[in-house]
């Protein structure tokens, strides 16, 4: 199994320890990720409110990337990346106008993108490409009676990217019941944590922060497990 990978400007920084799990989960499972070389910031989800066309050309500059590695799917382990990567894939496929200026973007640097790259979740990759049996087979050290409570957050399953499902998805709790813990229901799985204002807004971020470890809580949780670094 072999990938084109983005890892984002947070997995080189705020968020190493999630770039080193990455690799060696990877590593441990046969699953081989090929970085994009010379790969850029794909401008995070709140770039879209500022400047569309400059939103979409860093994106897309990744994805122009990628489709140089024909076949490969990229794969992408920060969740607001993905969100980001995934976004603009689908806007340059359903929107001609907006493609074509892009396009005029992307020329400068010697590039252009035809819409043939996949994007996808190293999340959904573990599910559906490696598969619950073999990520079993896999386990050193179960992590039975450890009570897990599940944080996709609010942006890998949104609805319209459709790997698993908006407010009640299973995809993170099938993968913590294959390493022997329980994962405990959590209400609130895929509710936004308010990282992304920490800074503007920080009391509505903290609040918002509070009531999942609350409810996590509340439903017997010894621990929280995320994939997304805005909410380490």
């Amino acid at each position: 199994m072999k990938y084109s990978y983005f890892p984002g400007c947070s997995l080189e920084a705020t968020a190493q320890s999630y770039e080193v799990s990455t690799k060696a989960v990877c590593k441990a499972l046969d699953v081989e990720l090929e970085e994009l070389e010379d790969w850029n910031c794909c401008g995070a989800t709140a770039f879209y409110s500022i400047d569309e066309l400059l939103a979409l050309s860093l994106a897309g500059r990744n994805l122009a990337l990628a489709e140089k590695k024909e076949g490969r799917d990229l794969v992408v382990s920060c969740s607001g990346c993905y969100i980001t990567l995934e976004k603009a894939n689908a806007t340059l496929r359903a929107y001609p106008p907006l493609k074509a200026q892009a396009d005029e973007v992307l020329a400068e640097a010697g590039l252009e993108y035809h819409g043939g790259v996949k994007t996808r979740h190293l999340l959904e990759v573990l599910i559906n490409d490696v598969g619950l049996e073999a990520i079993k087979a896999n386990v050193k050290k179960e992590l039975r009676g450890l009570r897990v409570a599940p944080y996709y957050g609010c942006q890998i399953v949104r609805p319209r990217l459709g790997f698993d499902h908006p407010e009640l998805p299973q995809s993170l709790d099938h993968l913590i019941e294959s390493l022997g813990a329980d994962a405990t229901p959590f209400p609130l799985k895929s509710r936004c944590c308010g990282g992304p204002l920490i800074l503007s807004q920080e009391k509505l971020a903290l609040d918002l922060i509070h009531e999942l470890f609350r409810s996590a809580d509340a439903n017997g949780a010894q621990c929280l497990v995320t994939v997304c670094p805005c909410a380490r």
